[in-house]
């Protein structure tokens, strides 16, 4: 039993140390995937020791463990509740979702009515105040790290779609750098129209799937 055990709690970590050294990892997904393994090898141990142990129930307790680890691998601290309340109150009423993820990241979705005209990555009037708040945001909470993820709707093609989300993206971060948060806490992907979340064969869908995202995450430590 030993054996089996110690070797579940091996793999677990091995493979969360293996992940998290990816070199095309985000801050946030290497925190992700650390406290994954963290949480597996934990869990095997707790699991196989516990009420008569063994293999299968080091195994449930590996997966539970990993499941749980990596909500711990961010952390949802104080700071980052309070971040979240003073994005909901700058965003009211203007369409912007601003949410808690299962990982522990702060999410901001904003739509293109408050983002960015059809086929632009200039940042509209609207979409100013918002990010000028959020910038005040990141420097009262210097420990964390930002994704920010620039879509298209379908319309023209990929060659014309991809650029234009990630230079959405970019002016985006290029804005908040203006505002003194510093460049390298953050990270720009652009998606084009690969995750929809409407349908395209209408107006009202193409303009949800005109969006950027926004992610904050305060990695754990240790």
């Amino acid at each position: 039993m030993t054996t089996n055990l110690t070797k579940s709690a091996i793999a677990a970590t091995i493979l969360a140390l293996g992940v998290s050294g990816c070199a095309d990892m985000s801050a946030t997904q290497r925190g992700t995937a650390t406290g994954a393994g963290a949480g597996a090898a934990l869990g095997a141990i707790i699991g196989g020791t516990t009420g008569g142990g063994g293999g299968s129930r080091a195994t449930k307790g590996a997966v539970l463990g990993g499941a749980a680890g990596a909500v711990i691998g961010n952390i949802w601290s104080k700071r980052m509740e309070q971040q979240k309340q003073a994005m909901e109150q700058a965003t009211q009423g203007t369409g912007v979702q601003v949410s808690q993820t299962s990982d522990n990241r702060l999410k901001l979705e904003i739509p293109s009515d408050i983002s960015f005209d059809t086929g632009r990555s200039n940042i509209k009037s609207n979409f100013q105040p918002i990010l000028q708040r959020f910038a005040s945001t990141l420097q009262e909470n210097p420990n964390t790290n930002v994704v920010i993820i620039g879509h298209t709707d379908n319309t023209g093609s990929v060659s014309i779609n991809q650029p234009l989300s990630v230079d959405r993206a970019s002016r985006t971060r290029d804005y908040l750098a203006g505002r003194g948060v510093n460049p390298s806490r953050i990270t720009i992907e652009g998606r084009a129209d690969r995750e929809p979340i409407a349908n395209n064969g209408d107006a009202s869908g193409r303009a949800r799937n005109r969006r950027v995202e926004i992610f904050v995450a305060e990695p754990g430590q240790g």
